[in-house]
């Protein structure tokens, strides 16, 4: 069995060591010969916290630790700016 191995934006952390992560992938249509955006969710286990929303990350597959989560954290791959504080 092959491990997947994904990468996504963060955009959710309300849950006790869980994350939702958004991953995008474009597909050439192969008839009408556009791009197609495509968006997955995937829960994912972050045992520190340490994951916020707009984080860039890095995630592997792994046994169910959950219902709904069967990916951990690897790294975060960049921390998000933001537009800065007392603005």
């Amino acid at each position: 069995m092959s491990k997947f191995v994904g990468e996504g934006v963060v955009i959710s952390d309300k849950m006790d060591k869980t994350i939702v992560v958004r991953v995008q992938e474009y597909k050439l249509h192969l008839k009408i010969k556009k791009y197609i955006k495509k968006t997955r969710k995937f829960k994912v286990h972050d045992e520190q916290n340490s994951a916020k929303v707009g984080d860039f990350v890095q995630f592997i597959s792994c046994r169910p630790i959950s219902k709904d989560k069967n990916f951990r954290l690897i790294k975060i791959l960049q921390r998000y700016a933001g537009l800065g504080e007392g603005l």
